[in-house]
């Protein structure tokens, strides 16, 4: 069922939501669906009940997703995540308001268009009640957004409680979502559920980046949340951190080569010994890069059952530019011929400090050798790094583990690194970026704006000699050879499209304040009829775009507009104006 209904019929009860929005509107705000996955001695895992509005092959992907692997062998309690491809099936009403909420809220944490993720409540305890033995059922949030923190919350909330109680439980659940406001960037909001309020605080893309140590009650969800009520914010887990760096301990050493190879989107797997790890694992290797977005694919937790799998294992092409989670050693075998592999364990101690795992050189690597380790990261020169090591930073980290300084702290710092080491990244882009733009004064009323210039990569290489990531960062190494790599991967072409709509949107909000301060009685005085029509028919193009948030224009020129198109119609014949304004 969804929210407490069955997906057939898709209605149910909301007291607060308007006549005409759509059924189980604040629900799907936040959530596409809330399903249970169980253990059936025949089938296998089987959703309970079925999802009738997924694809097939979705649910049996779900399915999959929700369990970990035989290998795993994770009794009590587990907490991952996941991450499929939708394809097709109903979309929920709340699909329509994406591009208000995507206008404010950090491009990391914009709803994913083409994808689902999974967060998953894993119970595997014995019962003797039960045929094999083993109580086995997964509680699974089904959601478009990407606020890892505040489900695994909200499902460490009502998991417990509903393996104890079952159905009544999750119904009143989803009804209270279904109370929820709806995700604002920028606001701080009260979200009850089981009588708990959690405060939550959506991050703006207007926000400063992190560059301090968190405090010791968070406010953000994407990364963080905090929670009060009737229950203390002390009963909830602690919420896990967008960068944990727990799981970067064994890699420590490693962190900046990582860092290359998710800049540049290359392949990866990540073998683990549980789908908590391989999840933990792959998001914080993909927040690397905040705040640039990553525009590649990631699988948190991928399974052999997975109906992408022949895709992503086929030999007969280059691996594909995504991160993969795994549990089952098999993929070692079935995925030598990928670049990079790593593999990640429970951590060992040398000493006071976690085992460092060792990079490995392809000759060296056994067909199952499920050993911790990197490989062949930096083995071979289309993969070497090009950044020389921090060893300034990683003699303070690893100090601070023999020190057994807070995990808080020793995330932020490794955080603070690698954001000021993306900023560097970027900030020369950003630079010539904007040197491509057309100078206000070229902006006149009643031309076509001027055209952005092309990006021209020479040009940019050169630029760097006297404005390169030199100026910001203390690293040397081969930024060129980084520059000339990233052009070719998937985050090159992500941040020029998105920059260059941002300005192109820029061009139009000048190019309509230019026509709002101009005297529009005088333009009109020797113009014809199609003329003026035309006019008024690109006023409202404009109009329509800054309405639906897509031009950042100010209110009092969206006034001025609006008057101006009035004033135009009013001098034209009375037919042409029952055309443009229709009763």
């Amino acid at each position: 069922s969804r929210a407490g209904v069955t997906a057939e019929d898709g209605r149910g009860p909301s007291q607060h939501v308007p006549h005409s929005a759509p059924p189980w509107a604040r629900f799907s705000a936040w959530l596409e669906c809330v399903c249970v996955v169980t253990f059936d001695l025949e089938l296998g895992q089987a959703l309970e009940p079925a999802l009738t509005w997924f694809p097939v092959f979705q649910k049996s992907s779900i399915c999959y997703l929700s369990f970990p692997d035989s290998h795993s062998g994770c009794l009590g309690d587990t907490q991952f995540s996941f991450r499929i491809r939708q394809c097709g099936g109903q979309r929920s009403p709340w699909h329509a308001e994406d591009r208000r909420y995507d206008s404010g809220a950090p491009v990391s944490l914009q709803r994913e268009p083409a994808h689902y993720f999974g967060y998953v409540y894993f119970r595997q305890v014995k019962d003797s009640s039960v045929k094999r033995g083993y109580f086995q059922k997964s509680l699974v949030l089904v959601s478009r957004l990407p606020f890892v923190r505040l489900f695994q919350a909200l499902l460490s909330l009502i998991a417990p409680e509903y393996f104890d109680k079952l159905a009544p439980c999750l119904e009143a659940v989803c009804n209270e979502i279904d109370q929820w406001p709806a995700p604002v960037p920028g606001q701080t909001l009260n979200l009850p559920v089981m009588g708990v309020v959690l405060q939550v605080r959506v991050p703006s893309r207007m926000d400063k980046p992190e560059h301090s140590p968190p405090k010791q009650c968070s406010h953000e969800v994407g990364p963080c949340f905090w929670a009060s009520g009737l229950a203390p914010a002390s009963t909830l887990p602690p919420a896990q951190a967008s960068l944990p760096h727990s799981c970067f301990q064994p890699v420590l050493t490693h962190v900046q080569t990582l860092w290359e190879l998710m800049l540049l989107g290359e392949p990866l797997v990540v073998l683990a010994p549980s789908p908590a790890m391989s999840s933990e694992m792959v998001l914080a290797l993909i927040s690397c890069l905040q705040p640039l977005k990553f525009c590649c694919d990631y699988r948190p937790y991928f399974t052999i059952h997975d109906s992408e799998f022949k895709e992503f294992t086929t030999r007969t092409q280059a691996p594909p530019n995504v991160v993969l989670g795994v549990t089952n050693p098999f993929f070692i075998k079935t995925l030598q011929h990928w670049p990079h592999i790593l593999r990640v364990g429970e951590p060992k101690m040398s000493g006071d400090l976690p085992k460092q795992v060792k990079l490995k050189k392809p000759s060296r690597l056994k067909t199952l050798d499920t050993k911790p380790g990197v490989c062949p990261l930096g083995c071979s020169p289309s993969s070497a790094a090009h950044l020389h090591r921090d060893k300034a930073l990683l003699k303070r980290l690893l100090k601070g583990l023999q020190k057994k300084r807070p995990w808080d702290t020793q995330t932020a710092l490794l955080r603070r690194h690698l954001l000021e080491l993306t900023q560097s990244f970027i900030i020369p882009l950003e630079h010539y970026m904007a040197s491509l733009m057309p100078l206000q004064k070229s902006i006149t009323p009643w031309k076509t704006p001027p055209q952005i210039r092309p990006f021209r990569q020479d040009d940019f290489l050169r630029s760097l000699e006297h404005a390169g990531p030199q100026l910001t960062c203390i690293l040397k190494g081969d930024w060129l050879g980084l520059y000339r790599r990233f052009f070719k991967s998937p985050h090159f072409d992500g941040w020029y499209r998105q920059r260059y709509k941002e300005m192109a949107h820029k061009l139009e909000a000048l190019h309509l304040e230019a026509i709002c301060e101009a005297n529009i009685e005088a333009w009109m005085k020797d113009k014809s009829e199609v003329e003026v029509v035309d006019l008024v028919l690109k006023l409202r193009e404009k109009l329509v775009q800054a309405q639906g948030h897509q031009l950042p224009v100010k209110e009092a020129t969206l006034r001025q507009a609006q008057l101006y198109i009035e004033t135009v119609i009013g001098s034209l014949p009375k037919d042409l104006q029952a055309v443009l304004c229709p009763p």
